[in-house]
């Protein structure tokens, strides 16, 4: 359950009691838990530019999903294209189709083959968002990332012309807003399992610091920034892209969004989350 804050008289609100990092992995099974996202989903606005290089995404330490044939020696959709030394993947033509309507990662044809062009599209998408191996390989975990970023709509979000942390449940992907426009994202999240459904709604930042302890899970939780009991934004303690697994409520964040998020946030901030996680 979620925890509350005690309040002292003419004190500032004490750090958080509880702080939600992801549970340890159940027997489900591996893999997202998210309902499949359209080849014809609306795509990210043109203001979707992202604010980051690329490369400056931080590592992890999980893989992409292989299949049996995904030795580039088997001869399978693993193999190498012949005109590309990257192996092809069996998720080939989907990360081109949401590569293609993103149009902010290079130029890729759509076609379900592997091309060097291709390929270095591919990797440079997945260093961004920390998919390891970034090989330029099209497996699920990439497949899923690049498909639920191309059906984020900012629209919906409804934050006006006003700062706004922007967080998209469904797909389980968040953006900062303002001005009317996107200024970073739109990028992947985690958020709560099932039993701790992350709240849709409109919420403020009331607490925030650089690092904070969680005392129930005896973690560190990097960029700490709370928005509602014991729910907040902050820096993921595991691989994000493992959708078998959830937070107790939290939103989790790469690294470097993690940063973007603590930089460009206040206290009294405007947060929406809106959807649901599928499954919850």
């Amino acid at each position: 359950m979620r925890h509350r804050y005690a309040c002292a008289a003419g004190a500032v609100l004490m750090a958080a009691l509880a702080a939600c990092s992801p549970s340890a992995p159940s027997n489900e099974a591996a893999g997202p838990s998210l309902a499949p996202v359209a080849d014809t989903s609306a795509p990210a606005g043109p203001s979707a530019t992202p604010s980051v290089s690329p490369s400056t995404a931080a590592g992890a330490s999980a893989t992409d999903p292989a299949t049996p044939t995904d030795n580039p020696g088997s001869g399978g959709t693993g193999a190498a294209a012949a005109t590309s030394s990257c192996a092809q993947g069996p998720r080939q033509r989907d990360v081109e189709v949401a590569l293609n309507k993103l149009r902010i990662w290079g130029a890729v044809t759509v076609d379900g083959k592997q091309s060097n062009a291709d390929c270095a599209v591919i990797k440079k998408f997945q260093k961004r968002y920390a998919i390891s191996p970034a090989s330029g390989r099209a497996g699920d975990t990439t497949a899923s990332v690049a498909q639920r970023l191309a059906a984020t709509d900012p629209s919906k979000c409804q934050a006006g012309t006003g700062l706004v942390a922007c967080v998209d449940l469904t797909h389980q992907t968040t953006y900062i807003m303002n001005g009317g426009k996107m200024v970073w994202g739109p990028t992947v999240t985690r958020t709560g399992k099932p039993g701790y459904a992350t709240p849709s709604g409109w919420f403020k930042v009331f607490d925030r610091a650089p690092k904070h302890w969680s005392n129930p899970y005896k973690v560190w939780l990097p960029y700490w920034q709370q928005f509602y009991n014991g729910d907040g934004f902050h820096q993921t303690t595991t691989y994000i892209h493992d959708m078998s697994i959830g937070s107790h409520g939290c939103v989790n964040l790469l690294p470097v969004d993690a940063k973007k998020y603590y930089s460009t946030l206040k206290y009294g901030s405007r947060v929406h989350l809106y959807g649901r996680r599928p499954g919850t």
